[in-house]
């Protein structure tokens, strides 16, 4: 099972805990897990990529095993960690807005 820890938004629209669990089968890379995390919460599709092109939204970073993976191809394999589920794939919502006063 690979684990993944979603932010509060999506945890919200998908009436999810904070961290869920999915199955993949076959190569485990970063495109085959959020195949499989939209296909256990449909409501997710179009969240965390753009539903044509299936390319990250701006504003969702991946985090894995504490390094960003955000530029990453999405057919890069994952570390063992993650494909084992020791290590748990991170969806971060960024943070975006104007300068601090």
């Amino acid at each position: 099972m690979i684990r993944i820890l979603i932010p509060h938004h999506l945890r919200t629209l998908a009436n999810t805990g904070k961290e869920v669990e999915v199955e993949v089968a076959g190569a485990v890379t970063l495109r085959s897990v959020l195949d499989a995390l939209e296909t256990r919460y449909p409501v997710l599709r179009g969240t965390i990529r753009e539903r044509t092109s299936q390319e990250r939204r701006p504003l969702i970073r991946f985090f894995v095993c504490g390094q960003d993976w955000s530029h990453t191809s999405l057919d890069a394999p994952l570390p063992e960690a993650v494909a084992t589920g020791q290590e748990p794939l991170m969806i971060v919502g960024a943070m975006a807005g104007g300068a601090f006063r």
